[in-house]
């Protein structure tokens, strides 16, 4: 049922929704492989670099993980939707796998444009885009068929969510906590 949903959203039928469980067990399991995978890199990087470096970045990685169900219920609770905020904040934790198929397409797009004269460069920013707007559309898609919201509503969430899971990301370098660049060739 997972597969078919995130099948459905990404073709635009918004009804795919409904192909997820909207229980504490069903979010519970999509969280964890968003957890596990972070807990597995700390621990390579705690082996092969050092444990604050890995401790910073797992602990960054989580609440980013966290921040999005959390930003979720906290809108849904705004906008009157709240029994509606278990089963939306499952679909956009599944649909983090949808990254990877879109990877393969865009690596597919970026090498028929070179093919076609276009500089790799070019190629590369060009394809990063067409990603980029087709993952913020996907998510818009899932808070808005979710939480039965409108266009705009839903467009706020994704804008407040995506720039509350890139401070996470940005705070622990800007601190001095991210690793080391020199360091990143090791691993």
């Amino acid at each position: 049922m997972i597969l078919r949903g995130l099948w459905r959203l990404a073709k635009g039928d918004a009804a795919g929704i409904k192909e997820f469980g909207g229980g504490v067990d069903d979010f519970y399991a999509s969280l964890a492989p968003l957890i596990a995978f972070p807990l597995v890199g700390a621990m390579v990087t705690a082996i092969q670099m050092d444990w604050r470096t890995a401790l910073m970045g797992l602990l960054a990685r989580l609440c980013g993980v966290l921040v999005l169900p959390v930003l979720v219920y906290e809108f849904a609770r705004l906008f009157g939707r709240k029994p509606l905020w278990l089963r939306t904040a499952t679909a956009l934790n599944w649909s983090f796998w949808a990254l990877l198929p879109v990877l393969l397409v865009g690596s597919f797009v970026g090498a028929i444009l070179v093919q076609f004269g276009v500089a790799m460069g070019t190629a590369e920013l060009a394809t990063l885009a067409l990603m980029g707007v087709y993952l913020f559309w996907y998510r818009w898609l899932i808070l808005r068929a979710g939480l039965a919201l409108d266009g705009w509503r839903s467009l706020l969430m994704v804008l407040v969510s995506s720039a509350c899971i890139g401070l996470f990301v940005i705070i622990p370098v800007a601190l001095g906590f991210g690793p080391d660049p020199a360091q990143l060739g090791h691993l």
